[in-house]
């Protein structure tokens, strides 16, 4: 075998400095290792030696280094050669946030060096140069293949060398895999499957992998890569282009500590002001600002909640210039008249840029235009600043109240065009195939940061159809881009935007309805006036609401068949504002997931493992989308609890089981878990109106339960400087009573006197979405603690 053998000993000779047809070397290896006589190859002995915060090996010429930056975080940093460069992370923040380093305790003996956190053993291997994860205690976590699992493979890419980089993990049998951004193959989890991670129209790549086992990696490129699980026991995270094997291993084990650890290496989310947590009314597109006062002006006259209305694209004279078109006359004083209405409206504004607009010719004469493109280098700060200059910061200065960032991915041009287009151009980053999913990231920070500059006492949203590691500190929802609008494109969206969440990212949105209609003729259909039912149910109960879609018509009186249906779950939206503000606030205080996966707070029961089309909705609501046509009943599983009650009927019924579940059109099974508190307002038509009327706690009894209630001025950024307040109520079940705490804080115009009604759920007791009529309690509030015993 003198070629094999060749092969071989080349590649132990020059370990991770020459790693060229790896694939054929771990097959070889494979061989070999079964032939009498023949010992797997591996590389030369390594070198290892302790440091501050981890460890140091070469092997061959590669260097490994090790930091354990936190008790549960561990950053893995792998380079060829010693002298390799470190590259950009705009997406971390400064190292000493993210990675500040905790005391280790480190052993070596003649085959393995370990280092020990508080919470987790990190173990080298010194004969095959791979490492292995465990708890404190020695539970296994997950291994790096022992065969060959860090490789690096000389190319060249737009002009540069660079390197094809891939690691492989060994994961144990029972376990399963989510995040990775959202994708449109309708999988929840990923186990056994293999995952593109490269930005396109519907298609988001946030490199972040969530394993039920209560661990992360975190793999830190911006490049374009494959996650491949194809065979599930070799778990292989592969990239076009890198100096480096990074990434970084989290541990929860809580999959909400996993979320916290990654949002502290990447940045916290901040608040979005209170009225983009109400209704988005949008379609492709209103013609004026006459046409978008007109709807808001019915809505209001009909009594039916709304918040925003969208002005969506062809606004302009020219794409990339905020010159607005003929049908537009006094943009500003138009905008007051919508805002004396208590309606905020969000404009949409491109990266892309028409070649005869004047902020093109700018951009384009300082070169700062992505190659072969016609979208703007966002990775340049002259880029950035050039594009607010010329355009948002403009429209800004007229009065709107927030920018929807569409085609972030980026398209590169008209027709849209935009698979990945980064990774065959260079950026003012550097090399685009390092760099290929980048763009939304850059884009949306650029954005926040001029906006703050220029305004900053109101707080920033922008929607965008795209997202990268951090952006979640970016004040951006994301929304599933241009989905079909049919039972498939609604059934896909559940388990895309649950592993959205699992990715970190907490604010998520889809146009409700889809964006693309079945037919010429969808609201002439009662099939799809069903379907847009069903969708406007599980959309009530995203992050953000929000309707929008290419129809002729999109407003709720457009669906006449089904009005009545969409009107109580808007209201229903609204009556439950107190909750959804409070659980906004639990995302920027404590790193906090509004739209939860089962698997989140059952992680340890594996019926939850594949359960990709329930969740819950904060701590106390579980929610069972219907996602086929003409059903009448749905399967539900209620996890382990004390009880669950229909928030229909009020009846209770236990948990740890399946059961069918009455679903007539206008009901979405909805399940309130035992030991829950739940906060619902007055019937309010915009999120910031009569934020002193009285609460109504419905209190689910069964177990002990706690809720704590937020409240601020709903806009500006003085909640960072402490201006908000905290009501903390508590239930204790066993002696029936209610322990409203002293409020915690306040800010200029709180209310100092509150009315709670307070209902305990029973059946055909506090249920549906009327406020009770006979309260069990109403207690009169000051601001002091007050506990009460209720029967």
């Amino acid at each position: 075998m003198p070629r094999l053998e060749g092969i071989l000993g080349s590649r132990c000779d020059q370990w991770a400095a020459l790693p060229a047809l790896a694939l054929l070397f771990a097959t070889a290896t494979v061989a070999a290792a079964r032939m009498p006589g023949q010992t797997m190859p591996g590389p030369p002995p390594a070198r290892v030696e302790q440091t501050s915060h981890g460890l140091r090996a070469t092997v061959g010429k590669e260097v490994l280094e090790v930091a354990a930056c936190a008790d549960s975080v561990i950053h893995i940093l792998a380079t060829p050669e010693p002298s390799t460069p470190a590259a950009d992370r705009p997406w971390m923040m400064d190292a000493r946030e993210s990675c500040p380093g905790v005391p280790i305790a480190f052993t070596r003996d003649e085959r393995t060096a370990v280092i020990k956190t508080a919470q987790l053993r990190v173990t080298f291997n010194i004969e095959r140069g791979s490492l292995s994860f465990y708890t404190a205690d020695g539970d296994p976590l997950l291994n790096e293949g022992d065969r060959v699992p860090r490789t690096y493979e000389p190319v060249e890419l737009n002009g540069e060398p660079t390197y094809h980089v891939a690691d492989r993990f060994t994961p144990t049998m029972a376990e399963a895999f989510y995040g990775l951004g959202q994708h449109q193959g309708g999988m929840f989890n990923y186990r056994g499957a293999t995952v593109e991670l490269g930005q396109n129209n519907t298609d988001v790549a946030i490199p972040l992998l969530v394993s039920s086992k209560g661990y992360a990696v975190m793999w830190n490129t911006a490049a374009f890569t494959y996650v491949d699980n194809r065979f599930p026991l070799e778990l292989t995270f592969s990239s076009l282009a890198g100096k480096s094997v990074d990434y970084y291993f989290l541990y929860g084990p809580e999959m909400d500590s996993v979320i916290h650890q990654y949002r502290t290496l990447t940045g916290h989310t901040p608040m979005l002001p209170k009225w983009a947590y109400g209704f988005f009314q949008s379609k492709d597109r209103y013609v004026s600002l006459d046409e978008i006062r007109d709807i808001a002006q019915r809505y209001r006259q009909e009594h039916i909640p709304l918040d925003a209305v969208v002005q969506d694209w062809f606004w302009w004279k020219t794409e990339g210039d905020p010159a607005f078109n003929a049908n537009y006359h006094d943009v500003p004083k138009e905008l007051e008249a919508l805002h004396a209405l208590n309606v905020h409206t969000m404009i949409s504004v491109w990266g892309l840029l028409d070649p005869d607009s004047e902020t093109y010719k700018v951009l384009v004469l300082k070169h700062l235009l992505v190659p072969n493109a016609h979208v703007y280098d966002a990775s340049s700060p002259e880029a950035r600043d050039i594009y607010w200059e010329h355009l948002p910061g403009k429209l800004m200065a007229q009065g709107w109240d927030a920018f929807w960032l569409d085609s972030a991915e980026p398209e590169e041009y008209w027709p849209h065009m935009g698979d990945a287009i980064l990774r065959s151009r260079q950026m003012a980053i550097g090399n685009g195939a390092e760099f290929t999913n980048v763009f939304p990231l850059v884009h949306t920070l650029g954005v926040q940061d001029h906006w703050k500059a220029q305004n900053p006492d109101k707080r920033v949203f922008l929607l965008t159809r795209s997202a990268f590691l951090g952006q979640q500190r970016v004040g951006a929802t994301v929304w599933s881009g241009d989905v079909y609008g049919t039972y498939w494109g609604l059934s896909h969206q559940v388990p895309a935007g649950l592993n959205f969440a699992l990715s970190g990212y907490p604010y998520w949105t889809t146009d409700i309805g889809g964006y693309w209609p079945p037919h010429e003729n969808p609201l002439g259909d009662p099939a799809f006036q069903e379907l847009y039912t069903r969708w406007f149910e599980y959309g009530t109960f995203c992050p953000i609401f929000r309707t929008h879609g290419h129809r002729p018509h999109n407003e709720l009186w457009s669906f006449d068949k089904v009005e009545p249906i969409l009107v109580n779950y808007d209201r229903l939206r609204y009556r439950l504002m107190p909750y959804i503000y409070s659980l906004a606030w639990k995302v920027t205080s404590d790193d906090y997931t509004i739209q939860r996966p089962l698997v989140m707070d059952w992680r340890a029961d594996p019926k939850t493992w594949n359960l990709g089309d329930e969740f819950m909705f904060g701590p106390a609501i579980l929610v069972n989308p219907v996602l086929k046509a003409n059903a009448t009943r749905r399967s539900v599983y209620l996890p382990a609890a004390a009880a669950w009650y229909d928030f229909w009927t009020g009846k209770s019924l236990n948990g740890s089981q399946e059961i069918e579940a009455d679903a007539p059109l206008e009901r979405m099974p909805l399940f309130l878990r035992a030991g829950s508190i739940l906060p619902m307002g007055p019937q309010i038509e915009y999120a910031a109106e009569d934020p002193a009327g009285p609460i109504e706690l419905r209190i689910y009894r069964g177990a002990d339960g706690k809720f704590d209630l937020y409240e601020d001025a709903g806009d500006g950024y003085a909640y960072e400087k402490g201006q908000h307040a905290v009501i903390p109520l508590r239930w204790d079940d066993h002696d029936s009573s209610l322990l409203i705490g002293a409020r915690e804080g306040s800010f200029p115009g709180m209310a100092e006197n509150r009315k709670f009604r307070v209902v305990l759920v029973r059946d055909g007791h506090g249920e549906g979405i009327d406020a009770t009529g006979t309260a069990n309690a109403e207690i009169a509030y000051k601001g002091k603690e007050i506990k009460v015993i209720i029967r």
